[in-house]
């Protein structure tokens, strides 16, 4: 395809500048050409038929006159700068039509085609002197940082003849962050958060921890705990209430190798364990931990220094929000050892994996045991439900008995590698993949609760 014909055939795709015939323009071309041919009956003379498509055309162009000219048109585009993943957003055209001519507009906004992109061609009136709005709703279902350039915009007069097209520079920059829900639902009652799951957040052991009030006695509560000053003085039952201690260290590591990319119902693991992370991350920021994140496949993707308040939140989610999933396995050893040096106090190590694939990594043993001796090592992934569902087969046929006893021997196998890693003092669990964030976090309460650390 010619230079010519590729820039014709991207103006009728909303990709250049000009000038266009409508529909309108055609069905009037059609009733004259019918007219014609009704008129052939009485002889008229070709060059009559040619001369008055050539005035009817050359007439069509007075539409053009009564449209606004590009240079009276402004656009502005508003978008959030920051994009949750698979959450809706509204983005905000607007337009100020400095003409006294109305118009009658569609365009096309140049967001990413992974983006939703059903409301397009938008279609819109705006009247002459006046500004308008256009709204539309979009969803960024793929993280990372994008850039938006260009707006494609059409429109034409009242009469609508001719269709006159523009290719606008708005650039914009946003980044697709993964979805917070479950760091917000924490954030705004943690108590809540938790018991979907069933697990309460408890205080320290009694007279252990750290102070931090007195309250009103109430029924459960440690007589042991009693603050008879208190008591005494406000002839009321008072006691003290403790917590865990703030200040711990907590390690979260992202696995992003090949196994992570593996599908779910609804994204894939390495989606999942980063939102999983964030609500950890969440947890133990507003209990005062210091937390770092580590990033790794082949080798080492991101590093996040520890660091405390709820503030470091951001910093973390700025550092991991584009992280993608390598086409690589995961190299453990190597990030154990750097691990190993980075981390010299104390700390609670949760990792993020595909728990199969880890088993058959014997070499991390070795690493893991000498982490094991100074850290707390818990690594958590998500449940493989095609086995699950595999092994629930009715064994009606050869075929069915066969796929369901592998997927019982795969389970088995897995079963007896955890037991085996278990023994090491190497805690590991899998979770349902809607329940790993909360999972996560009851982890972290629980060992806290415990003073494991």
């Amino acid at each position: 395809m010619t230079k010519s014909l590729k820039s014709l055939w991207g103006r009728f795709l909303f990709q250049d500048r000009g000038i266009l015939p409508t529909k309108r323009l055609a069905l009037f071309f059609l009733c004259l050409s019918v007219l014609f041919l009704l008129g052939s009956f009485w002889n008229i003379s070709w060059i009559f038929v040619i001369f008055l498509n050539v005035i009817f055309f050359l007439l069509s162009f007075i539409d053009l006159l009564y449209s606004p000219k590009k240079t009276e048109l402004h656009f502005r585009r508003s978008i959030p700068k920051e994009m949750e993943r698979g959450l809706t957003y509204q983005v905000e055209i607007l337009i100020n039509n400095a003409s006294n001519y109305p118009l009658n507009f569609r365009f096309v906004d140049g967001i990413p085609q992974s983006f939703k992109r059903d409301q397009f061609p938008f279609k819109g009136k705006l009247s002459g002197q006046t500004s308008g709005i256009a709204t539309y709703e979009t969803v960024a279902p793929v993280r990372g940082k994008y850039n938006i350039e260009k707006l494609y915009f059409r429109y034409k007069s009242t009469f609508g003849l001719w269709e006159k097209q523009v290719t606008l520079e708005l650039k914009d920059e946003l980044k697709v962050i993964p979805d917070l829900t479950e760091t917000k639902s924490y954030l705004e009652d943690a108590q809540k958060f938790l018991l979907h799951e069933g697990i309460k957040i408890r205080k320290h052991l009694s007279g252990a921890g750290e102070f931090t009030k007195v309250r009103s006695f109430v029924v459960g509560d440690d007589p042991r705990k009693i603050n008879w000053r208190q008591t005494a003085k406000l002839q009321e039952v008072m006691t003290n209430e403790y917590e865990p201690e703030h200040g711990k260290y907590v390690t979260i590591l992202i696995d992003c190798g090949r196994m992570m990319g593996a599908e779910l119902r609804e994204t894939n693991r390495l989606e999942k364990a980063v939102e999983a992370s964030l609500t950890v991350a969440a947890a133990a920021l507003q209990k005062g931990d210091y937390v770092s994140i580590l990033v790794f496949s082949r080798d080492i993707k991101v590093y996040v220094p520890p660091a405390k308040g709820i503030a470091h939140l951001q910093t973390i989610l700025q550092a991991v929000y584009d992280v993608q999933v390598d086409q690589a396995e995961s190299n453990y050893a190597a990030v154990f050892t750097y691990l190993q040096s980075l981390q010299k106090k104390r700390s609670f190590i949760m990792l993020f994996s595909d728990i199969r694939t880890f088993l058959y990594e014997e070499s991390a043993l070795i690493y893991l045991k000498r982490i094991r001796q100074r850290h707390y090592f818990l690594m958590i992934g998500i449940e493989d439900e095609l086995i699950k569902k595999k092994i629930r087969l009715q064994p009606i046929d050869i075929e069915h008995a066969m796929v369901k006893s592998i997927a019982q021997q795969q389970m088995l196998m897995t079963k007896r590698e955890k037991v085996k890693w278990e023994k090491q003092g190497l805690q590991m669990l899998e979770a349902k993949e809607d329940k790993l964030a909360t999972v996560a976090v009851s982890q972290y309460i629980d060992i806290m609760n415990r003073g494991l650390l």
